[in-house]
């Protein structure tokens, strides 16, 4: 008897000196390894025969399955050591596999015979020499047929102790392995099985499969979401309707990753770009839970009533009437209302707590959750109303900019899946923090980033100093793919290409020929207005103060004691009343001289008010009515009654008079100034106005795509339009015999009588391919070419017939211009090219910026959560001053914001359209038992995937990843060029991944010739010197890269990650898969 510790003295040493020509061989082991199998290779190719019984279930299905039996992988981990274990990673990361396998398979196939042990009960290891002459040995104590149990590398555990037992002692052990051999009751044949597994190692895969596996490895958590819990049951029948009939690849993937969060977490913002037809995905969405009974109500903008009414009707122009959709359609603004009808419904009966699924499009209308005590927002009213009350309601949210200048915005949207109890989806999110602590974290880390220095402002800088826990909320509850990620990873011949975007063409126009007055002067005037009209608490005695408190103040949040102060609402009306009156000018002088006169009506009524002398008589302040068109509020400004209040009246004994009026007469005289100044511009010597004729003129004359005389123009302000529409609208049929149409919140008019003025038959005559007027509008034969809108059309509405869009005036807040241009720039375009024209007033962008400060920080976080091509005013050079970029972006392209690496946006980000490829890719590919490790493909290079390795590695050190510094832990994806060079490090594995999906999905079949390539330069895969190089490389970047970040972690709040658990090197990965790109 001699005992082997594979320390002192090793198992291969002994079984080489023991193993001669004609021996037999019997070994019982949990695994058998090629690797083994090479380092005995050649006293192995002397044997006559091996009978090999796998110690505990191998290749065979067992009883005992999870749910979702068909997606249940039998002992992949036995399996996968047949091509290497975890002991064995350094050698198996040599890249020499495929030849190995071959040749080990050769000797299987002629020599080796393999049983499986049925019983879940294991069999000892043995290993027995059945030599000539009685020279049998027994080798007991020994787990399986690896490297590791052979001594070659190091073991991890236990340390290992072996019996050697000679003859005739070891005949005991023969007769023990013959009998149960032999027990065809409880073993099995599994030889083909393992056969086939050693043909997969060396046989060429498809780029399609190796992708496959890829997903299957990262992602295989997600099949067990395919049970009916999670994702929809295709038995339902959902994919037998029209609606899913009409959607685009893309946007089924939409759907079932949108039901799939439903599912799981209640609630998915839907954040696709704009143009890429959200309200065509929700329908699928809506057509599956009206499949399984739900009643679906869609709340909706009243604008766009018509875009969610025309489906639910057996009208003509429905082209889903066959599906017979029948959720209801309420407006946002029906929350805030107790009864009336709206949309032919009683308010009052509504049933509002029985809605399975709530549809909410324009959902950042609902970002606002900061309410007066007492009193309940729309915000509110939703939550209880049809949230909490009532059976559980999912939320799908439509949204192209979930978030606006607060990350609070997106939190407050998600609320709503969560009914406004975080602890519900804290317990589903895979975070280590509670929602509102990682909301609040991402919040203060924003803020910190905008006020670093342009220079240091980048992307990469905020992501680095956001917590990965946020791209996981991000990445369970929202979907968000722009434009660019469309056209990158999706098959799109049934899409068609999207119109190229020309260069926008950029007027900076004077106000009035002579220069008499300019813009620059007229900001500088309103910067020494006081409004004093508006804040008349300012002037109240300081014994009366408090009196007027009491009376106006009002408690915001109770028990925290903030109070909404009167005297800061009349501020705030201060600030954005010489807000707007720069935007007025800005858009157009018509406007301008509105206000003007306006506000210089209300300082003449103040100071009549204070002349009269009448002690016991009465101030009234202004009520300031901000729905009005023609005051430019912004939603995310918050409610307005909390911003600027209501009327108040004040006594006027209770006002410092004098000095009130001294302020008033200030203000008096500079208002009438302007407006003297201003009065002599007419339609003759305005600038802005001939110019905008002279563009139409040449865009008529000239068409940019073949007879597209369309324009669309769109301002701000309501007197703009009508202003416009005025000036234009008979220049426009007397020269070219074209119609006009002006829509603005509360004016329709079109320049053809034969043509309704309501809203649906002025924009289908307008866009009337994409409208389908010939279905809706059969008799009407006239058709409008130019379009005079305010924002009220800027969401939801298609009118892509359309090729030129001009910004009479450019919006402060870039999601408009967002919004505006989405009207044209989407899929299912008639047009080659698309342009997009704007209107700049004539000052340096310097200037303008020092105008414009209040939009500081806006532009980047509007992308940070919804799509990165969305930003239209963009940055690029970091020189330059931050906003100035923007702007100056603007006047040379529309842009797609991930080109510039300056912008954040969640198309970087989400994962969901692995999780739905690999669903999509598992009824194709349903045998993946037998998978070994270390598969790879070969893929040809383009401009985008430069020749080198991308490598796909798993981390056998499960403790690791302590920090979540990388996101898809325990695998680590990295993509390294031939000559060395890191193309994409580890932490940038979505971006891998996007590049792995284009090279391989789709491409099913082998591309013999680049596998030709390989294998004659290669020597048939012996020499992989090369690319084991690659792979050493590859790791070692990993190892750095988590050093980098383990001593970053020192200076971060939260601890270090320094001194914890690490990598120890190459053997703590293993291969799974990897693409030679060639």
């Amino acid at each position: 008897m001699k005992l082997i510790d594979n320390v002192n003295n090793r198992l291969i040493d002994d079984l080489k000196k023991r193993i001669s020509k004609g021996s037999r061989l019997h070994i019982a082991g949990a695994s058998f390894s090629i690797y083994a199998y090479e380092a005995l290779k050649k006293e192995l190719n002397q044997i006559e025969e091996l009978q090999f019984i796998f110690s505990s279930p191998t290749f065979i299905e067992e009883n005992l399955k999870k749910d979702t039996r068909q997606f249940y992988i039998p002992h992949i981990y036995n399996e996968a050591d047949l091509c290497g274990g975890d002991f064995e990673l350094r050698l198996k990361n040599q890249l020499n596999q495929r030849a190995i396998a071959r040749e080990c398979a050769d000797w299987v196939k002629n020599r080796v015979v393999f049983k499986s042990n049925k019983n879940r009960t294991p069999i000892n290891g043995l290993i027995y020499i059945e030599g000539n002459d009685k020279n049998e040995y027994a080798y007991s104590g020994l787990n399986s047929f690896t490297t590791s149990d052979l001594g070659l590398t190091q073991r991890k555990g236990f340390p290992t102790l072996i019996q050697q037992t000679e003859y005739p002692n070891s005949r005991a052990y023969l007769d023990w392995f013959k009998q149960i051999w032999d027990n065809n009751d409880d073993l099995t044949d599994v030889s083909h099985k393992v056969r086939d597994y050693f043909e997969n190692a060396f046989k060429d895969n498809s780029p399609e499969f190796v992708y496959f596996v890829t997903l299957f490895n990262i992602f295989n958590e997600f099949l067990d979401d395919l049970s009916l819990d999670h994702l929809p049951n295709d038995k339902v029948g959902f994919k037998e309707s029209i609606v899913w009939s009409k959607l685009y690849n893309f946007q089924q993937d939409a759907v079932i990753g949108a039901i799939n969060k439903l599912e799981k977490y209640n609630g998915c913002i839907l954040a696709d770009s704009v143009g890429l037809g959200k309200t065509f995905s929700a329908l699928g969405v809506i057509k599956y839970y009206e499949m399984r009974n739900k009643d679906v109500l869609v709340l909706c903008p009243k604008k766009l009533e018509a875009n969610w009414n025309t489906y639910r009707h057996n009208d003509k122009n429905n082209i889903l009437s066959g599906d017979r959709f029948r959720y209801d359609v309420l407006f946002h603004t029906d929350l805030s209302r107790d009864k009336g009808e709206s949309n032919g419904r009683n308010l009052e009966a509504v049933n509002w707590g029985n809605y399975g699924l709530v549809v909410i499009d324009e959902s950042h209308n609902f970002r606002n959750n900061s309410t007066v005590v007492g009193k309940e927002n729309r915000y509110q009213k939703l939550l209880r109303k049809i949230i909490q009350e009532g059976i559980q309601t999912k939320v799908l949210m439509l949204s192209a900019t979930p978030v606006n200048n607060r990350f609070n915005d997106l939190r407050n949207q998600l609320a709503l899946a969560y009914e406004g109890n975080s602890n519900t989806i804290n317990d589903r999110l895979n975070t280590t923090k509670g929602i509102d602590q990682v909301f609040s974290q991402a919040q203060k880390a924003f803020n910190i980033w905008c006020k670093m220095e342009t220079a240091q402002r980048t992307t990469e800088k905020l992501l680095d100093m956001l917590d990965f826990d946020f791209f996981e909320i991000l990445d369970s509850l929202t979907i968000a793919r722009s434009r660019k990620h469309i056209t990158n990873y999706y098959d799109t011949t049934a899409i068609g290409k999207f119109p190229k975007r020309n260069k926008p063409v950029s007027i900076e126009s004077p106000l009035t020929n002579d220069n008499s007055i300019g813009y620059a002067y007229i900001a500088e005037q309103l910067g020494f207005l006081n409004l004093s009209v508006y804040t008349p608490l300012n002037y109240v005695l300081p014994s009366k103060i408090e009196h007027y408190e009491t009376l106006y103040d009002k408690t915001v949040k109770e028990g925290k004691g903030a109070r909404l102060k009167q005297r800061d609402r009349e501020q705030n009306l201060q600030i954005l009343m010489r807000i707007n009156l720069l935007k007025r000018i800005e858009s157009s002088v018509h406007s301008f001289r509105i206000t003007l006169t306006g506000i210089i009506q209300q300082v003449e009524n103040a100071l009549k008010s204070l002349e009269q002398n009448n002690f016991d008589g009465q101030y009234e302040g202004i009520q300031k009515y901000i729905n009005d068109e023609n005051f430019d509020w912004e939603t995310e400004w918050g409610e307005e009654e909390n911003i600027i209040g209501k009327k108040v009246k004040i006594h006027l004994a209770d006002i410092d008079k004098t000095k009130w009026q001294e302020d008033l007469s200030a203000d008096l005289s500079l208002l009438n100034d302007l407006l003297n100044r201003t009065n002599p511009i007419k339609k003759e010597n305005d600038t802005k106005l001939q110019e905008l004729k002279k563009r139409l003129d040449e865009k008529i004359s000239h068409p940019l795509n073949s007879d597209n005389k369309k324009a669309i123009i769109f301002t701000a302000f309501a007197d703009t339009a009508n202003y416009l529409y005025k000036e234009l609208s008979l220049y426009i049929k007397e020269k070219f015999g074209l119609n006009t149409a002006l829509v603005t919140g509360s004016q329709r008019f079109c320049s053809e009588k034969k043509i309704p003025t309501d809203l649906n038959a002025i924009l289908s005559c307008f866009s009337p391919i994409s409208k389908s007027k010939a279905q809706i509008y059969p008799n009407i034969e006239e058709t409008i070419d130019l379009l005079i809108a305010t924002d009220c059309i800027s969401e939801g509405q298609n009118l892509q017939d359309c090729d030129y869009l001009i910004n009479y005036d450019i919006h402060w807040n870039p999601v408009r211009i967002i919004q505006r241009f989405g009207r044209i720039d989407r899929i299912g375009s008639i047009n080659e090219n698309i342009t997009l024209v704007n209107f700049w007033p004539d000052v340096t962008l310097d200037a303008y910026i020092n105008l414009k400060q209040r939009v500081e920080n806006r532009m980047l976080i509007a992308n940070m959560a919804s799509t990165g091509d969305d930003n239209v005013l963009n940055q690029e050079e970091k020189e330059m001053e931050y906003r100035k970029i923007q702007l100056q972006k603007l006047k040379e392209e529309v842009i797609d914001l991930e080109d510039l690496r300056e912008g954040v946006s969640i198309t970087d980000l989400g994962l969901n359209d692995y999780r739905v490829d690999l669903s999509n890719l598992f009824k194709i590919y349903k045998e993946t038992t037998n998978i070994p490790d270390g598969l790879h493909a070969v893929v040809p290079s383009s401009e985008n995937l430069p020749e080198g390795a991308i490598f796909i590695l798993k981390n056998v050190n499960e403790n690791v990843n302590i920090d979540k510094l990388n996101r898809l832990h325990p695998y680590y994806l990295v993509y390294i060029k031939n000559d060395g060079e890191l193309l994409f490090k580890h932490i940038e594995s979505k971006k891998i991944l996007d590049l792995m999906r284009l090279a391989c999905n789709g491409k099913g079949v082998v591309l013999d010739e680049l596998c030709r390539k390989i294998a004659s330069e290669t020597n048939d895969y012996c020499k992989m010197d090369q690319y084991s190089t690659l792979l050493k490389q590859s790791i070692y970047s990993i190892l750095q890269t988590e050093e980098e970040k383990s001593v970053l972690s020192l200076f971060k709040s939260g601890g270090t990650i320094s001194g914890k658990n690490k990598f120890k090197g190459i053997e703590d990965f293993k291969l799974i898969t990897f693409l030679i790109v060639r």
